[in-house]
């Protein structure tokens, strides 16, 4: 109970309508001290459990309070139990929001990863109070209106329950006869874990805009101010971008993954605060897997494209119900609203899910680049395997793995007198991918071939050993996947080594030997 009233608490404080600057940095390690503060401090200043567990009004939309499930009735609530600092941390971070150019409501991770706070700290009150599927009511699955004039006909009114639980609205006693027919596949129930963590989330981005057909869809990822001291989280993209960027995206991971967790893990709970510092460290229980780090793979293992698609359609039924007035979904049919969940479903699954997570150059720092680049002619019909060799010992955290690209881009650039880093990306071994060049500039990585391909490198010397399983399978799987899906390679592409082309030992030989046996491996054709 004190798990789930902290976090409450948390959820309290981050909704206050007020906004301050926040004193302290925008990382999550501000956010693991904010809850270990709660649950340091909760136990003191109310005397029972139960007072302590109560949260004051808040913003949280009728969707959410269904969805949660267990929320407390409204009580005031003592939020000085937090000092000046991580007060006004908190509610600078607030509800997640995208706006000029920048997101709000974001704390970059250890791992180098920025997430979204918001749906973390919902999927987490969802595990600490229980995973469950949540029955929607069968009037709630025909189109709205249709069901509105039904009951119009005869006489009768439909209006939303906003003091019943969605369990009890189920209850609710229609007569069968004047409900049109509903869709043979329509969801009947959805999952209370994924629809406040991403489905909803999903739902909502790929709907199309009032006098437009074309959704926002996915958004991008973005640059911190500075990453020792991070402030400002500015975005990638200088268009008006979806809410639902790459850090909204991690957050609603993370949170549906420790939620799971929590739903299925044994009570009582070890503390929010120590979960969430081994879930951005070395890993939940001593799980080297079960980290932020490749938090892709494991989310892939919780749902599938067509479970996600279901829980899409279900949640956008349930805001269609719950909210009548939402300006998106007015009128939107059956087939409308499956369309939109199946293309939701498929994007965040195809270009987000199955891709390698990429941090972009101002993650690690990079210098600028020196003189002009020369853009690429793209789709490239080759990806050329390295190892650095230099740095011989592969990275296995964010700062280890940054500061080996710091290195090399030096390296490059005042050794080598090269425009910037060489190549176009760089596998490390802490699930990462780092931007070099990346998809559009000529890389300088294997001489005369430099415009024919893409040159992918992986962090250590592999003469003798392998590189992880995790890094292979990124530069031999899911990179060129997602490079096939987006147009930066083409269907035929063929892979190879550094050393068929350019006089080297380079991608070294245990390296060379496997990446031989892949399908895609090619050798060089010899001209006639």
């Amino acid at each position: 109970m004190l798990l789930w009233g902290c976090l409450f608490i948390m959820l309290d404080v981050l909704l206050q309508p007020e906004f301050r600057a926040a004193s302290l940095p925008l990382h999550m390690d501000s956010v693991i001290q904010i809850l270990a503060q709660i649950e340091q401090e909760a136990p003191i200043l109310h005397p029972t459990v139960p007072g302590l567990l109560l949260m004051s009004g808040s913003p949280i939309d009728f969707f959410q309070h269904q969805l949660l499930s267990g929320v407390p009735s409204p009580a005031e609530l003592q939020l000085d139990l937090l000092g000046p600092e991580l007060r006004a941390l908190a509610i600078s971070l607030i509800q997640h929001r995208v706006g000029s150019g920048q997101e709000h409501g974001v704390v970059l991770a250890p791992d180098g990863s920025t997430v979204a706070v918001e749906p973390l700290l919902a999927g987490l009150q969802v595990g600490l109070h229980g995973r469950r599927a949540m029955a929607i009511p069968l009037e709630f699955r025909s189109s709205p209106s249709e069901v509105r004039d039904a009951h119009k006909e005869k006489g009768l009114t439909l209006a939303p329950q906003v003091s019943t639980t969605l369990q009890d609205v189920g209850d609710i006693s229609l007569d069968p006869t004047i409900l049109p027919d509903v869709h043979a596949n329509s969801p009947t129930s959805v999952d209370n874990l994924l629809a406040v963590t991403l489905a909803r989330a999903l739902g909502i981005a790929f709907l199309p805009g009032p006098g437009t057909h074309t959704p926002k869809g996915l958004g991008p990822d973005g640059c911190w101010d500075e990453i020792s001291a991070p402030k400002t989280f500015s975005l990638l993209s200088s268009e008006s971008p979806s809410a639902l960027t790459v850090a909204f995206l991690n957050g609603a991971l993370d949170g549906a993954l420790l939620g799971d967790y929590l739903s299925r893990g044994p009570k009582p709970h070890s503390p929010l605060s120590h979960i969430l510092t081994q879930y951005y460290g070395a890993g939940v229980g001593g799980d080297p897997q079960f980290r932020s780090n490749f938090r892709r793979d494991n989310g892939a293992k919780l749902t599938s494209q067509e479970a996600l698609a279901q829980q899409v359609w279900g949640s956008l039924l349930l805001i269609q119900e719950l909210e009548p007035s939402h300006p998106h979904l007015v009128n939107l049919s059956q087939a409308q609203l499956a369309e939109v969940a199946t293309q939701a479903a498929k994007e965040f699954t195809e270009a987000f899910l199955e891709c390698p997570a990429i941090l972009p150059r101002c993650r690690w720092e990079a210098a600028p680049y020196r003189g002009s680049p020369r853009m690429l002619n793209l789709p490239l019909g080759f990806l050329y395997v390295h190892h650095t060799y230099e740095p011989h010992k592969p990275c296995t955290s964010f700062s280890q793995c940054a500061a080996d690209m710091r290195s090399m881009q030096r390296f490059h650039q005042d050794t080598r007198g090269w425009d910037d880093i060489g190549y176009s990306f760089v596998v490390g071994t802490d699930g990462y991918v780092y931007e070099g060049r990346g998809w559009h500039w000529v890389g300088a990585h294997t001489r005369g071939h430099n415009f024919l391909g893409f040159g992918v490198s992986i962090i250590g010397n592999y003469t003798a050993t392998l590189p992880a399983a995790h890094s292979l399978k990124t530069v031999r799987d899911t990179l060129p996947r997602c490079a096939l899906r987006a147009g930066h390679l083409r269907p035929d592409y063929t892979v190879q080594g550094h050393r068929q082309l350019v006089h080297t030992d380079c991608p070294g030989d245990a390296l060379y030997r496997h990446i031989s046996t892949w399908p895609r491996f090619g050798e060089v054709k010899k001209k006639a």
